[in-house]
C-alpha cells in the first residue's frame, strides 16, 4: 500500500521518523521477547478499535510492522476517514510473533495519535456543519510529526493552515511589537517576499483590525477576540478579506463562532492537545 497521499520527500520522513522511533523503542532488542519467544513462534494479531473513531493512519501503522519485518502480512480492515464503533476490527498482522511484539508499542502510539487527530477534528468540522467556516490546524504539532498531524486533521475533513514558516507570511503580535507596529509590519513583509504571496496578520482589537485593514493584510486572524467583536469585525470588514478566528476554540463555543461569518476557525487543540483514540492489539 503507498504510504499516504504524499508526494517522495514527505514519504520518505515519515519512513525515517518510524525507523528513528522503532531504534528509541528497540534498542539493542527486546530482552522480554528474546527471553520468551523463540522466534519461530508465527501467528496472527488483531488490532480492534475500542471507542468511536475515526480511521486514520492504517498505512502508517502497517509501515511500523513491515519494518521491523518485511516478512509480516498487514491487512488493513477499516477504510481511512472511516467512523467505526467500539469492537470495529482495523487491522490484521500475521506471521513472526517476536515481530509484531516489537513493532507493537510503536504502531500502536502512532495510530492512536493519527485516529486521535481525525476524531477531534471530525467532531469541529460537524459542529459548524451548516455554516460557511472551514475548520483549520495550526502549527502546534509534535516536532517531527506535523507530517502526520496535519495529514490525521485533512482525514478528518479539517483543512490545513500553513504547513511551517517557509510556506506562508503570518505577522503575530512579537513580529508586530518587533518591527513598531502592524503597519510597518506589513510594509516589511510586502517588500521583502515574492508578489505571489499573500500576508496574514494576527489582531487583538478592532482598532488592530482597522490597521490591518490599511496596510494592505491579506488575510485577519482574530485571535482571542469576543463574540461580538468578531460579528463587528466582520460587518466592518464587509468581505474585504478572508477573517480567520483564532485562540480558545472549543467544541462548546465553535458553532457561536462560526455564526459570526468569520471565514476559517483554527483550532490548536487539533494537535497539541491529542487524546490518544483506545486502540489495543491482541495475539490470536
Amino acid at each position: 500500500m503507498e504510504l499516504l497521499a504524499l508526494n517522495d520527500y514527505d514519504r520518505a520522513s515519515i519512513r525515517k521518523f518510524i525507523w528513528n522511533a522503532l531504534r528509541e523503542d528497540i534498542g539493542a532488542g527486546d530482552i522480554t521477547s528474546n527471553a520468551i519467544l523463540t522466534g519461530e513462534e508465527n501467528g496472527a494479531a488483531r488490532t480492534i478499535a475500542k471507542s468511536e473513531l475515526v480511521v486514520a493512519g492504517g498505512d502508517v501503522f502497517g509501515e511500523a510492522f513491515r519494518q521491523v519485518d518485511p516478512n509480516l502480512i498487514f491487512t488493513i480492515m477499516a477504510a481511512e476517514g472511516q467512523d467505526v464503533d467500539a469492537g470495529t476490527l482495523l487491522a490484521e498482522i500475521s506471521g513472526s510473533l517476536k515481530s509484531i511484539l516489537m513493532a507493537e508499542r510503536t504502531a500502536l502510539n502512532l495510530l492512536q495519535r493519527t485516529c486521535g487527530i481525525a476524531t477531534a477534528t471530525r467532531a469541529f468540522v460537524r459542529a459548524v456543519s451548516g455554516t460557511e467556516a472551514i475548520i483549520l490546524d495550526t502549527r502546534k504539532t509534535a516536532p517531527g510529526l506535523r507530517f502526520l498531524d496535519k495529514y490525521a486533521v485533512r482525514i478528518g475533513g479539517g483543512q490545513n493552515h500553513r504547513f511551517a514558516l517557509y510556506d506562508g507570511v503570518l505577522i503575530k503580535d512579537n513580529h508586530i511589537t518587533a518591527a513598531g507596529g502592524i503597519t510597518e509590519a506589513v510594509r516589511r513583509a510586502r517588500r521583502g517576499i515574492a508578489h505571489t504571496l499573500k500576508i496574514e496578520v494576527e489582531v487583538r482589537n478592532l482598532a488592530e483590525l482597522e490597521e490591518a485593514l490599511a496596510a494592505g493584510s491579506d488575510v485577519i486572524m482574530l485571535d482571542n477576540m469576543t463574540i461580538g467583536d468578531m460579528k463587528t469585525a466582520v460587518t466592518a470588514t464587509a468581505g474585504r478579506v478572508p477573517l480567520e478566528a483564532s485562540g480558545n476554540v472549543t467544541l462548546g463555543n465553535v458553532r457561536a463562532i462560526a455564526a459570526t461569518g468569520v471565514n476559517f476557525i483554527s483550532v490548536g487543540t487539533l494537535t497539541h492537545s491529542v487524546n490518544a483514540a483506545d486502540i489495543s492489539l491482541l495475539i490470536q
